[in-house]
């Protein structure tokens, strides 16, 4: 009776566990396809697009993960395979240094121009 009580016990701690790990996964997919862009469907994420570029890429997220694959080097993997334009966030390096700072210039060109302005009268 006590190994049949240890037994039920063990299934239900793997049941749990396993299915944790599906939903996991399925949140890892869903966060990653939220960042990326549909290269069919223009101002769609792949999470939102039904095209069948963007179902094969879900897959393909999918099997990177089953295969132990970690969130950067999903990333890193379609950047190579299909360029950095597929990412929405894109990583702050030389090339896109003017694309994270030109937000950060105008903000402070027109705080500056608004206080001389205001200053003038």
């Amino acid at each position: 009776m006590k190994i049949l009580k240890t037994f039920c016990i063990l299934l239900i701690f793997f049941l749990f566990f396993q299915n944790h790990s599906l939903a996991s996964s399925s949140q890892q997919v869903d966060k990653i396809s939220k960042n990326l862009r549909c290269l069919i469907c223009q101002g769609q994420s792949v999470y939102d697009s039904q095209s069948d570029f963007a179902l094969s890429i879900k897959i393909l997220i999918q099997k990177k993960i089953e295969e132990g694959k970690k969130e950067n080097e999903i990333y890193e993997f379609l950047k190579n395979k299909y360029g950095e334009w597929i990412i929405y966030d894109p990583e702050i390096s030389r090339k896109t240094f003017l694309l994270w700072t030109l937000p950060l210039i105008l903000f402070v060109f027109g705080g500056l121009l608004i206080i001389r302005k205001v200053s003038i009268k």
